[in-house]
């Protein structure tokens, strides 16, 4: 068995604003830093030791992975300098035109998302799930029986992929799912999936990404 530890990044400038972010960057607020120190500290009294580490193109993803690979290189569950890729597959869904402008110009309802954002040369939340949970799959693939593999994603796009894998994925998203949120999966490589497999909205899923999705389980979220 292998586990993922998927993170939201820290609090930016722009969550601070209240402004939809998707692929625009904004750098980490002081209390984003204090969130992502506080997630690595939670990480290193559980002991976990990632064999890997990677995150999003999105600066405020790679400074949040720094930050709690630090706080695990202290407790000498890491080692500080070590390397991790930037992987684009788990970007923050685009939003277009709207991307900066207030989140009130946002839609709310998980079910909306799946389309509305189209109009506004955005992408549809199915595409964001389908590109994460292929990502992230490929990624367990590649690694060794019995690593723990430490990516820092977005709040969008993890919950993407957490309705892909878990049916009751509405009422983990309302317990919280703030920044430095981290949900932890299992990854089991002879898992498979059902015919015709939807995901926590009833959206059908590709044969393969049904395939990938369902080689995770959602065993624990961490809410530093």
């Amino acid at each position: 068995m292998k586990t993922l530890y998927l993170m939201r990044h820290g609090q930016t400038m722009l969550n601070a604003q209240k402004r939809i972010q998707g692929w625009f960057d904004s750098p980490l607020t002081d209390e984003g830093r204090e969130q992502a120190k506080r997630a690595g500290a939670l990480l290193a009294e559980r002991g976990v030791r990632p064999a890997s580490f990677a995150c999003s193109t999105a600066e405020r993803c790679s400074d949040t992975l720094e930050i709690v690979r630090a706080e695990l290189a202290a407790a000498g569950l890491a080692d500080a300098d070590a390397p991790y890729e930037r992987d684009r597959r788990v970007k923050e869904m685009f939003f277009g035109q709207l991307e900066g402008l207030p989140e009130t110009l946002s839609k709310g309802d998980p079910e909306a998302c799946r389309t509305y954002y189209l109009q506004f040369g955005g992408e549809s939340s199915d595409a964001v799930r389908d590109r994460l949970a292929l990502a992230l799959d490929d990624r367990m693939a590649a690694s060794e029986a019995g690593d723990s593999v430490f990516v820092v994603s977005h709040g969008g796009a993890t919950y993407n992929f957490l309705r892909a894998v878990e049916k009751n994925a509405a009422e983990v998203l309302a317990a919280g799912w703030g920044n430095c949120v981290c949900a932890v999966y299992e990854w089991d490589e002879g898992a498979r999936a059902e015919a015709g497999a939807t995901d926590a909205l009833g959206a059908p899923m590709p044969a393969d990404v049904a395939a990938a999705a369902a080689r995770f389980r959602l065993v624990d979220v961490l809410r530093p």
